[in-house]
């Protein structure tokens, strides 16, 4: 087993809100930012939220370039870009029967960003509550298509985000398998944002096992832990030998009433993986294990 794991770092997120932590970088700047910091702290990825200037979610290409262009300019990390988008702004659309829908043509502009080599994604139809309001993100198998075909056509690997068993098992797979990407197929399983969404599992280290034996032949995988599930699902991962996520995206406390900021977390995790006897790679090294082209 590889003593050398990528590293992601997943700054903002499409969901939370300053109030919820003032660390948590919604601009352009402060995405780069923060960015950079992590990087030098071990980061080879960067999954990539975009929200407008009023900190609201949107897919916008044109503020996905500008914060691509501002991380570029700084550093080589990996740039991958959400089409999962977030539950406000442009992302949200009201319907006649009570529910809001994800904006899927807005998750679509997700993946013309100038300057992305991945995108995330979120083949999934679950339903995100947010306060009193459930939002319905509807992706049915015609819709993985047209998504993943938008990626293809614009050079984009693949980060395939799953959120439950099946989702590994059906589109994914049969993606996979229509030949929509090339080995090896980087896969990430979010666990533990269960109270959220329905249609997602809860992190324990039996499920979180499951989903690594249902994965296809020639995978990598990486796993996202959601809140307090983030450390135990990351040293999980690195004993099973995948990669890790961290950050605000996914998880606001570095300990219990302690507010974290994306360094804080970046740097607690490479710390424990040098006490284990593992190196974050670098961004080029993650370049090489994805299949990526070289900067």
């Amino acid at each position: 087993m590889s003593n050398r794991r990528m590293v992601t770092i997943a700054p903002t997120g499409g969901m939370s809100m300053k109030t919820a932590n003032p660390a948590l970088p919604t601009q352009p700047q402060e995405i780069a930012d923060d960015v950079y910091a992590c990087y030098k702290a071990g980061a080879s990825i960067v999954a990539v939220h975009a929200r407008r200037p009023d900190d609201q979610a949107t897919c916008n290409p044109d503020i996905y370039s500008d914060i691509n262009a501002r991380i570029r300019a700084k550093c080589d990390i990996i740039i991958n870009n959400s089409t999962g988008g977030g539950n406000s702004g442009d992302m949200l659309i009201e319907r006649p029967d009570g529910l809001w829908e994800s904006n899927f043509e807005e998750r679509l502009r997700g993946c013309d960003g100038i300057g992305a080599e991945m995108c995330t994604f979120d083949g999934v139809t679950v339903v995100d509550t947010v306060s009193e309001k459930e939002v319905v993100v509807i992706t049915t198998p015609s819709r993985c298509e047209t998504l993943v075909k938008r990626m293809v056509d614009r050079g984009i690997k693949p980060e395939w985000e799953v959120f439950s068993p099946e989702h590994i098992l059906q589109d994914v797979t049969r993606l996979i398998e229509k030949g929509y990407d090339k080995p090896p197929y980087y896969i990430n399983m979010v666990l533990g944002g269960d109270k959220g969404f329905q249609g997602a599992m809860p992190y324990s280290p039996d499920v979180l096992d499951f989903m690594v034996k249902c994965l296809p032949p020639q995978s990598i995988w990486c796993v996202s832990g959601i809140g307090p599930a983030q450390l135990p699902a990351s040293m999980q991962a690195l004993l099973l030998g995948g990669h890790v996520r961290v950050g605000l995206e996914d998880n606001h406390y570095y300990a219990r009433g302690q507010k974290a900021t994306n360094l804080m977390l970046t740097e607690r995790l490479v710390r424990i993986m040098n006490e284990m006897g593992i190196e974050p790679t670098s961004a080029a090294e993650s370049r090489e294990i994805l299949g990526l082209k070289p900067l």
